[in-house]
């Protein structure tokens, strides 16, 4: 059965879709790697160029009363395989609030998935019926932060859900790490939140991981040319930070 990962933080902006998709990227690689992209923003499935007219997505599978397959929703683009969102999945969050069955539908639709290593899930910046499915579907969240004045706001509350669906739904789920992102080191408030997070992390039960991902002009412009950082940019330091996060990621 593939290894799934979560990439989460309620707090938006803070480069979710760039790990996301760079973690699938390198672990494209090397292994059958799916996408899901389950921000109804769709950042993920932009990058991926994949289509959401006549083509099913993560809101069918989420909202179709017979259980549509994983399957049916992947779509294998030029930058990996994805399985897109839709601006619809704001609507899937009502039509399943309340529903106890609605929160494992992505969970039960992962494990009849066949043929992938890993699959990796790009999250909406809320706590909400979509993000619970993730959880419960997922082996491990992995947290991006940046180190700013507003870096641990939030960070409670989502670990407070974490244990909620570790409690009740998936004991199973871990926490990977915090992931420092768009990172230089330079200042003194950089510093000063390095040290509250690795706090933060010893309270939550896991790890500021080692490596700290710094910022380059190449990851903007990747995303502009709709391009996977690891093919386009391959050598610029923000993928070489990514891939150490990754190494950084398996071994554990």
């Amino acid at each position: 059965m593939a290894i799934t990962f979560v990439v989460a933080n309620q707090k938006g902006g803070i480069g979710k879709t760039t790990t996301a998709t760079t973690l699938a990227g390198i672990l494209g690689k090397r292994k059958k790697t799916l996408l899901i992209d389950a921000d109804p923003q769709g950042n993920s499935t932009s990058t991926y160029q994949a289509v959401i007219e006549d083509q099913a997505t993560l809101y069918d599978v989420m909202v179709d009363s017979d259980k549509l397959p994983l399957e049916d929703a992947i779509q294998h683009m030029e930058n990996g395989d994805i399985v897109a969102s839709d601006p619809l999945l704001s609507k899937a969050e009502k039509m399943l609030d309340g529903d106890v069955e609605g929160l494992y539908r992505l969970k039960d639709a992962v494990e009849a998935l066949e043929g992938y290593d890993y699959i990796v899930i790009d999250t909406a910046p809320s706590l909400n019926v979509i993000l619970y499915n993730c959880l419960i579907a997922a082996d491990q969240v992995v947290i991006p932060v940046t180190a700013d004045a507003y870096a641990l706001q939030g960070l409670e509350q989502l670990h407070e859900t974490i244990k909620a669906v570790q409690r009740r739904q998936n004991p199973n789920l871990s926490i990977a790490g915090l992931l420092l992102v768009k990172f230089s080191g330079r200042s003194n408030l950089e510093k000063t939140v390095q040290v509250d997070l690795h706090e933060l992390a010893d309270k939550m039960g896991t790890k500021l991981f080692d490596t700290a991902i710094r910022e380059c002009v190449k990851t903007k412009e990747a995303q502009t040319k709709k391009k996977l950082l690891i093919d386009y940019a391959p050598n610029c330091t923000t993928m070489q930070d990514y891939i150490r996060f990754v190494e950084e990621l398996l071994q554990d």
